[in-house]
């Protein structure tokens, strides 16, 4: 079984994902930009910008996160992961509102909800440019995706039983 789950910065990709791995047993694939930022001990929007300018940023880790998915039984945590990862079973998009995202975030990196709204504008914005540049993938083109979750609306406990759900179900189908 293979579950990539998607969505923009704040959405709850990392926070799900972990919650479906553990209660499916499976390996987490989650490798991005703010690992990468930490790991050089570097602003994560440094990163982002020397990414704009160089795409080998964005081919090294998706060649990698596809590597790990490869290996199976696992759920990728990531942007372009429903979009890479050519053989998931199951792909997942977390809608969440742009001031619900800016709250989350705001209190995850400790800073005002002010500061995170305009980062998570401004990651948003490059990531989507650089996606559809570099691979021709526009990630508000929502569909590649099997199921779609308003987590406005429920909290990450039950979005990961509404994933768990649905693979379940797809694993029963045979599908893919």
């Amino acid at each position: 079984m293979m579950i990539c789950i998607s969505g923009l910065s704040g959405s709850g990709k990392n926070t799900v994902g972990e919650i479906v791995a553990k209660k499916l047993g499976l390996a987490e694939v989650k490798l991005s930009f703010k690992d990468e930022a930490e790991r050089m001990n570097v602003d994560l929007m440094k990163v982002q910008r020397e990414a704009t300018k160089d795409e080998s940023y964005d081919r090294e880790l998706d060649k990698e996160i596809v590597r790990r998915a490869k290996k199976g039984n696992c759920v990728v945590m990531t942007w372009l992961g429903p979009w890479i990862v050519k053989n998931a079973n199951l792909r997942v998009w977390l809608n969440v509102s742009e001031k619900e995202r800016a709250k989350r975030v705001a209190k995850r990196d400790r800073m005002t909800f002010r500061k995170a709204l305009g980062h998570i504008r401004k990651r948003d914005e490059n990531n989507r440019r650089r996606y559809k540049r570099y691979y021709g993938i526009d990630i508000m083109d929502h569909s590649i995706f099997d199921l779609e979750i308003n987590s406005d609306v429920f909290n990450p406990q039950q979005i990961a039983g509404i994933i768990i759900k649905a693979a379940e179900a797809e694993r029963a189908a045979g599908k893919r």
